[in-house]
């Protein structure tokens, strides 16, 4: 076949009336396209601006006092200079692992529930429009509701109080996400199982949970990036403390225990610049640990992905 000119005449673009492409570009409706096309990216990144702003700020105003000493002495007195946050690490890793442990168990099997039950299936229903109001719950209400169940009844403020406040802000996002990831395991892959000679118990366990892994993990670190930076919930209910949660060895569980949130609200409003730039590095390092969670996150999913 003969090429016309200004044709491509070999290659896997042979044919290709590469004149007729450059006057298409001169069209209404691909002048059109190219233009939403950059409305849409400039939109893009200008909605980039405001999360770049903020990490560059913190990066300014708290990474000059990122130092060893910072992460592992406690917090100083209204007067004193230097000192730290290092129970307050320890404190946000040990009231967000229990709120962990508490959601992930019930979340996951709950989406396991849903994503297999039937349209007409009222009670499936009833927990999904739950979960979908609790997505949208404020958190200072799970504080308060907390500090009823847990702190009155305990009779004091205690990191295992603020696990149940946060619990209750989690469970919904892992839930709704688990969910949807099941759902999106193809409907093959079940019937191979069940075809098999597979249970259901067996073919959630073995098929559709590791086929998901994906998604539970983003939930579930969505979750964990959702409650680490709560601050209302962990007033009402672990409060804060000067010293560390573990002491000669042993867990003071049942006692004020402090977090990065609450000593970032408690820092920012102080007189003194120690205190002040205090909290600055403590929101660095707040947005660090979130950052690393969610990465991490990724990593095992593509990992699992992989296998």
């Amino acid at each position: 076949m003969a090429a016309t000119p200004g044709s491509v005449s070999s290659g896997p673009f042979e044919g290709v009336d590469l004149d007729g492409l450059e006057r298409s570009l001169r069209r209404p409706r691909t002048l059109v396209g190219i233009i939403l096309s950059g409305i849409v990216t400039a939109m893009t990144l200008l909605a980039l601006i405001p999360l770049f702003s903020v990490v560059f700020m913190l990066a300014c105003r708290g990474g000059h006092r990122l130092s060893l000493a910072l992460l592992t002495e406690l917090p100083p007195a209204p007067l004193e200079v230097g000192g730290g946050f290092g129970n307050a690490i320890v404190g946000t890793f040990f009231i967000v692992g229990i709120a962990t442990l508490l959601s992930v168990p019930v979340g996951i099997l709950s989406a396991a529930y849903l994503a297999q039950a039937s349209e007409e299936n009222r009670l499936a229903s009833a927990v999904r429009f739950a979960g979908k109001v609790l997505t949208g719950f404020p958190s200072i209400l799970a504080g308060v509701f907390a500090y009823g169940a847990v702190v009155l009844s305990t009779g004091t403020f205690s990191p295992l109080a603020g696990g149940v406040a946060l619990f209750i802000l989690m469970l919904p996002t892992v839930m709704l996400t688990a969910e949807d990831a099941i759902r999106a395991v193809p409907a093959k892959m079940k019937e191979a199982a069940i075809g098999m000679g597979a249970t259901s118990a067996q073919t959630t366990w073995m098929v559709l949970l590791p086929t998901a892994l994906p998604g539970l993990l983003t939930g579930v670190m969505l979750a964990v990036a959702r409650a680490a930076g709560e601050t209302a919930p962990l007033l009402f209910t672990a409060l804060f403390s000067n010293y560390w949660l573990v002491s000669h060895g042993q867990w003071n569980l049942m006692k004020p225990t402090a977090s990065l949130a609450v000593l970032i609200y408690n820092f920012a409003g102080m007189p003194f610049d120690n205190q002040v730039e205090l909290a600055w590095a403590a929101a660095l390092v707040l947005v660090l640990l979130v950052l690393a969670a969610n990465v991490a996150g990724r990593a095992l999913s593509r990992g699992q992905v992989r296998y």
